[in-house]
């Protein structure tokens, strides 16, 4: 086929001389030019249809399409619709040098230049009146005269293949046009058949049109132009959503191949982008090579540093680092000496975040200066980036210098200011792809002081306003933070649920695959903790350690709960080693405050599990210490109840008592069901001290002892109801363990063994489980 003209493009140029004849009234000259319009302007960002097939019925007008847009509009012509002169307008192109012939015409449309004005004025010639002219810098003027000038590109060949092509375009109105048009001689495929005196079954007629009737020829007739649109969208939807080419696009490619259509260039970088989600990493590079090799051989050089700004991304995505970062520094360099600033902009912006990622890499680049510290290299591509207008990186900027300050446990109120400026400029500038990480890290911000209902809805709010329009990967994050939310409350199966309902076809990406697959495994694992079934936790954590993502946050996850399953195995020397490991691996660039926080709060309890609570008095008052000035408040609760459990082993009854009551309100708003459990299983602990204390004193105090263990018994009842909901069996044994014990104190054998046989039963559905 042709690079620009197909049959609908020759429908659409029909419509346009009816409506420079001047026979569309006012009525319907707004309807019919938005139709064509619609058409022939490329579409917005904002208005891209969801899917390739959209698309391309978008850019190739169908007859049905014309026929329910124009069969309602009335023309100037008594009794006739602008459908009824359309058809007449179409079929009155009846041969291939009638089509030629209107091709030439057409440009009778057009507006006179001032040169043609000028000599038909010097020849005497009248200016031409009545009618309708296209000024030719229009949108219809322009396509009129491109299309003109394709036409006149044409191989005898390729017109001859067009004119068959529109044949078979307009067969379905025959019948219409026929009955509106009685007198007209009516050739159903060429005239020069109706003057020979032959139909299409004649041997001349099946050798010019072959049987144009029952051809089975897919009758979508496209044209290397409408491939290379369609190619330019689902390129641009790979690259802000991810994901592989859709099987749907694929066929359509495949049968575009076959008609014999020239394919642009773009056609290596689509399979390039498909390889690279797929995780073929051969086919991925060759086809990268072969795409940059054939632009840089039709075009100028200037498009070199964006092949090596994909190759550097190519190869990060595969492990290989080390050649990433001598790609990326190369593509800085000729985007420098080039002038280039949107992609030296996104160059610095990737290396800025492979450097929180893997700060031992970029340490040579450090040392030039390329990059400076943190703060400096945020602050050169927040001014690059107003200074270019490039509104997506300044808002990633902005996002990124709020997390980096979260990091440090700088200003929570310059945190929450970026955020807000970058929520505004997402808004403004109808950024949708920046509203998923903005919408993440308010959910972090929102988790680090202690409102989980605020982190839980900017989690539903991402995930049911912006989910079509951010990138998966954004979307799974969201998904899995909310899972989070929901395990912490032993919400379990709606947390299953949310993270089953996604569609596996998203999944076809290999990362994405990667990704949904620890997520889960790290939601069963937790639960699997908790039901203290270790063959299960050591099967999910040996599968999640042979995932291996390259993201901090994941591996710091990964950790915590390889102690947390050393610790419910007594395994206390490992989780020792392990936590150690751990906090040897956390670099200057990549610090947060809230792994260290944790990491200290768990070293005091696996003290505290050791019979050894005095060694981790300094570890809890220093974990206090960072997580108040950080106003980080789940780790201050989880610092102080890791505090107090090192003042109950001195027995500091009273005090210990005062400073858990003070903040279980807060304990309770973080919706954390594990840390809420342990603060009452302390205050148990505190009121049954007291209890004793009193005893041994005296015989006086016999109502206040009462009244402790009676508030003993009451925080029981919470302590084993927040076990119950994250379902930790072993929680709800010690808890009913103590409740025998405390009934076997106050003398009621009868409650005291019932108790006890619960506790038994809670063993052995630990046994069986």
């Amino acid at each position: 086929m042709s690079r620009y003209l197909t049959p609908s493009k020759v429908a659409l140029l029909s419509l346009i001389s009816i409506y420079t004849e001047g026979v569309v009234p006012n009525s319907s000259a707004i309807h019919v030019l938005s139709f064509i319009v619609a058409y022939l302007s490329p579409l917005g960002a904002g208005d891209a249809p969801a899917s390739s097939d959209s698309l391309s019925a978008q850019y190739s007008v169908s007859i049905e399409d014309i026929e329910k847009a124009l069969k309602a509009r009335q023309s100037s012509v008594p009794g006739r619709s602008v459908w009824d002169l359309f058809l007449r307008k179409i079929w009155s192109i009846d041969s291939c040098d009638a089509l030629e012939l209107f091709f030439t015409e057409i440009s009778g449309t057009l507006a006179k230049t001032r040169e043609e004005q000028i000599r038909e004025r010097d020849a005497g010639l009248a200016p031409a009146s009545g009618g309708m002219r296209l000024a030719r810098c229009s949108p219809l003027g322009a396509f009129v005269r491109r299309s003109q000038l394709e036409f006149t590109r044409l191989q005898f060949h390729d017109s001859v293949r067009l004119w068959k092509g529109f044949v078979k375009y307009r067969i379905p109105t025959y019948r219409a046009w026929a009955r509106k048009n009685p007198s007209d001689e009516q050739a159903f495929v060429d005239i020069n058949l109706l003057e020979l005196g032959l139909d299409t079954s004649s041997h001349l007629a099946q050798v010019a049109y072959g049987n144009i009737e029952d051809d089975e020829e897919d009758d979508r007739y496209v044209s290397t132009k409408e491939v290379e649109r369609l190619l330019e969208f689902q390129i641009g939807e790979l690259q802000r959503f991810g994901g592989r080419v859709p099987e749907g696009l694929k066929v359509q490619l495949k049968r575009i191949v076959a008609s014999g259509v020239t394919l642009p260039n773009l056609i290596h970088y689509l399979r390039f982008l498909d390889a690279w989600r797929a995780g073929d990493y051969p086919s991925s590079f060759d086809n990268l090579h072969r795409y940059f090799d054939y632009t840089m051989h039709s075009r100028d050089k200037g498009t070199y540093q964006y092949a090596l700004l994909n190759l550097a991304i190519l190869q990060a995505d595969f492990g290989c680092y080390g050649e990433a970062v001598s790609a990326m520094r190369e593509a800085v360099s000729i985007a420098r000496e080039s002038h280039d600033m949107n992609c030296l902009n996104f160059c610095m912006s990737w290396l800025y975040h492979l450097g929180k990622a893997f700060p031992e890499l970029i340490k040579d680049i450090e040392n030039t200066g390329m990059l400076g510290n943190e703060k400096e290299g945020l602050a050169f591509l927040k001014a690059k980036a107003k200074e270019t207008e490039m509104w997506g990186l300044l808002s990633t900027t902005l996002l990124s210098e709020a997390k980096l300050e979260l990091q440090n446990g700088e200003s929570l109120a310059s945190s929450i200011e970026n955020i807000v400026r970058a929520s505004h400029l997402n808004v403004t500038k109808n950024l949708m792809n920046s509203m998923g990480p903005q919408l993440l890290l308010q959910t972090a911000l929102y988790s680090r002081i202690g409102t989980t209902h605020l982190a839980w809805l900017s989690n539903e709010t991402f995930r049911h306003c912006y989910r079509n329009s951010a990138p998966f990967e954004d979307y799974l994050k969201s998904t899995f933070r909310s899972c989070q939310l929901l395990a912490q409350q032993g919400r379990y199966n709606e947390a299953s649920s949310q993270m089953a309902e996604m569609s596996p076809e998203r999944f076809r990406s290999l990362k994405t695959g990667q990704y949904w697959a620890f997520f889960s495994g790290a939601l069963q694992l937790r639960r699997k903790i908790y039901n203290d079934d270790q063959v299960a936790s050591a099967h999910i954590l040996s599968q999640l350690q042979a995932i291996d993502l390259p993201d901090s946050d994941l591996t710091f996850l990964l950790s915590f709960l390889r102690i947390e399953y050393l610790i419910r195995r007594a395994d206390y020397a490992q989780a020792l080693e392990l936590l150690e490991k751990t906090a040897q691996s956390t670099h200057a660039d990549n610090f947060d405050i809230q792994p260290q926080v944790k990491l200290l709060c768990l070293k005091a309890r696996i003290f505290n599990k050791m019979g050894q609570p005095q060694r981790g008095f300094s570890l809890a008052m220093r974990a206090a210490n960072i997580a108040d000035r950080s106003r980080l408040l789940p780790g201050l609760w989880e610092a102080i109840v890791a505090l107090g459990s090192v003042l109950l082993s001195l027995k500091e009854f009273d005090a210990v008592g005062k400073m858990v009551e003070s903040i279980m309100p807060q304990i309770l708003e973080t919706s954390d069901c594990d840390l809420a459990a342990s603060a009452y299983s302390l205050l148990v602990d505190v009121n049954m001290g007291i209890a004793g204390r009193l005893r041994s004193e005296g015989n006086n105090n016999g109502p206040a002892k009462k009244e402790y263990m009676n508030r003993a018994l009451g925080y029981l009842d919470s302590a084993y109801e927040q076990f119950e909901e994250i379902e930790d069996i072993r929680g709800q044994c010690e808890m009913m363990a103590k409740k025998a014990t405390v009934m076997h104190l106050t003398g009621d054998s009868v409650l005291a063994n019932d108790y006890a046989a619960k506790y038994l039963d809670l063993r052995k559905q630990k046994a069986s489980a």
